[in-house]
């Protein structure tokens, strides 16, 4: 493909107050559920689809977790962000219900789970949600600046109690397993044909500040070879160096090169953490993955679910 210059556009409407609390993610007592104290706009471009993209992230009573609505269709159904309206994970998380569609929600989805937000209507005037910089940067920083709200009840976790694995049938997996029941561990495997990238590892606890350091600033990235494709699928319609890595054996083709180190399994774990929040609570457990991708993710939550003794819910130690 000869990569062109799409611009990506991007504009936020921000509250902020001084003195309000912030971010609290991982377990501790008496944390209150949170929701956004004024609506964020937020315009784009789709990735896959090249549309212009809108969406409103707005206040959300409490227990309600994220949901989204469309609304650029008259009668949309709200559209909860759960693994179980999820209906696609080819190239992205796509989530379905009455036949109408919302997709690419992983950047935004770990955003918002790293950003300590439980609650929250989002509104979008198309299917897919804008790429923005094919990272999570621009959404986790906006939310970070955002006036948030502690609700009334305590937040929610799901603790794992029992080892949850799925495997494909060449071997590629994702596994949740208990800790101590206090945070997130990450090790993520990688491997990948271009030189440049060959095999990378995440391997560490997931915090608020390792995401905005080392998570949330990796971008989606493809092999060249795949783009010809992916474009013939009618995907990647909106995609260029403004918000993807293209990797071409021992090159990278964006000029200004990656942004943090072992970006590309990073962006692998970015995705991973939108797709658990998917769960509907922030969880509490390690996970390990190899070569995996949205489809693992979302399979590991059903088997996860099936089994009430695999996982408590708590609200506090």
């Amino acid at each position: 493909m000869a990569i062109a210059a799409n611009f990506i556009f991007y504009k936020a409407i921000v509250s902020t107050e001084p003195g309000l609390q912030t971010t609290n993610f991982f377990i501790k007592e008496g944390i209150l559920q949170t929701t956004i104290r004024t609506e964020i706009s937020i315009k784009g471009i789709g990735l896959h689809s090249g549309c212009d993209s809108v969406l409103n992230i707005k206040p959300a009573p409490v227990n309600s977790g994220i949901v989204f609505k469309r609304i650029d269709i008259a009668d949309s159904p709200l559209i909860p962000a759960t693994y179980d309206n999820v209906v696609d994970t080819r190239n992205c998380t796509c989530l379905g219900k009455n036949g109408v569609l919302v997709s690419t929600i992983e950047h935004l989805m770990a955003a918002l789970s790293l950003s300590g937000i439980d609650n929250a209507l989002i509104e979008c005037n198309n299917q897919e949600l804008p790429i923005l910089d094919g990272s999570g940067k621009v959404f986790f920083e906006i939310l970070q600046k955002a006036s948030k709200v502690n609700q009334e009840l305590s937040r929610k976790y799901l603790k794992v109690l029992k080892p949850v694995k799925f495997t494909d049938d060449k071997g590629n997996f994702v596994e949740v397993a208990p800790n101590d029941g206090k945070n997130m561990y990450v090790k993520f495997d990688i491997e990948f044909p271009s030189h440049i990238v060959g095999h990378q590892t995440f391997d560490g606890k997931i915090s608020p500040e390792i995401f905005a350091s080392e998570i949330a600033p990796s971008r989606t990235f493809c092999e060249k070879y795949q783009i010809e494709y992916l474009q013939s699928l009618g995907l990647i319609k909106g995609g260029s160096l403004e918000n993807a890595v293209v990797l071409d054996d021992e090159d990278i083709l964006n000029p200004e090169g990656f942004r943090v180190k072992n970006e590309c399994v990073n962006h692998k774990v970015l995705d991973l953490l939108g797709d658990m929040f998917t769960s509907g609570y922030h969880i509490l457990a390690n996970i390990t993955a190899y070569k995996s991708g949205h489809f693992h993710n979302n399979e590991v939550l059903k088997l996860l679910f099936a089994d009430k003794d695999n996982y408590k819910i708590v609200d506090k130690e």
